[in-house]
């Protein structure tokens, strides 16, 4: 088990995953307050959830909890720099099902409600999941440990 934490956590990054993690963490926290409690203008599960099962992602509401969910928790872990491989793979797995079933056929730009966001954070999370949390993290005062 020590050594599946291990590599987990390791990673030779330095400071700059810090950069990243925190907008990109809070940004999604954000978002996923909309979809899991209807924060900052959002609908909450059961909006979220109706909206997802007009354009087909069944049953709704259960998208809704998955989606809101990796991008609160996977947000919540980014900006903590716990268990951050597996969180930033989650949230790139999230974006990249945002890319596809809802913003790939509006164009690029987000003023058409276009994909560049969900790709800019799918690219995010790419990134994180190969460098790693960083110097200043949960998982590298985990690492130390281990």
């Amino acid at each position: 088990m020590k050594k599946l934490i291990a590599k987990l956590v390791n990673n030779n990054a330095g400071y700059a995953p810090l950069i990243m993690r925190v907008p990109v963490g809070l940004t999604l926290m954000a978002h996923g307050s909309q979809k899991l409690f209807g924060m900052f203008g959002g609908y909450g599960l059961e909006g979220t959830g109706q909206w997802m099962a007009s354009i087909g992602l069944t049953p709704g509401y259960l998208m809704a909890l998955l989606a809101g969910s990796g991008e609160f928790f996977g947000g919540l872990l980014l900006l903590l720099g716990l268990l951050l491989r597996p969180a930033a793979a989650v949230v790139a797995f999230t974006m990249l099902v945002a890319l596809f079933t809802v913003h790939i056929h509006n164009g690029l730009f987000m003023a058409n409600n276009g994909y560049e966001y969900a790709l800019t954070l799918a690219a995010i999370a790419v990134s994180l999941v190969i460098s790693g949390a960083g110097k200043v993290s949960l998982d590298n005062i985990i690492a130390r440990k281990v």
